[in-house]
């Protein structure tokens, strides 16, 4: 098996399979910062729960998946915005909205990964990472 070089786009397209596929949870291998990204998506009310299961270097992440009343997922779409070969940073004031404000950016600010409504009170630019809506 090789290495993944992009352990963030990984979660995302996990996460976006799972919800295409109506599987009720998700399974992902633990870092800090994806556990940032999945609390970023339950406090935003994209996934119904986050929980960090195992322990060492089998830890792992289960993301249990969100869908209304006609079994659609509730995440439409998510994309990887700043990718390991180009970059994207924001400014506070620049930072995109996502469908009008109906979506969710992510941004890793220096005060930690925010969502792009956090960023803008806390007037904190950053890299970009993703887009949720």
């Amino acid at each position: 098996m090789s290495a993944i070089t992009d352990p963030i786009a990984d979660m995302l397209t996990r996460v976006r399979n799972a919800g295409r596929a109506s599987l009720p949870e998700v399974s992902i291998p633990h870092s800090k910062m994806k556990i940032a990204i999945a609390k970023i998506l339950k406090d935003e009310g994209y996934v119904a729960g986050v929980t960090t299961e195992g322990e060492g270097p089998k830890k792992a992440i289960k993301i249990i998946m969100r869908f209304d009343r006609d079994d659609v997922p509730v995440i439409r779409g998510l994309r990887r915005v700043s990718k390991p070969g180009l970059r994207r940073y924001v400014e506070s004031t620049k930072i995109p909205r996502v469908l009008n404000g109906m979506g969710t950016a992510i941004l890793s600010t220096s005060k930690g990964i925010l969502s792009d409504k956090d960023a803008r009170r806390q007037k904190l630019g950053g890299e970009l990472l993703a887009f949720v809506w």
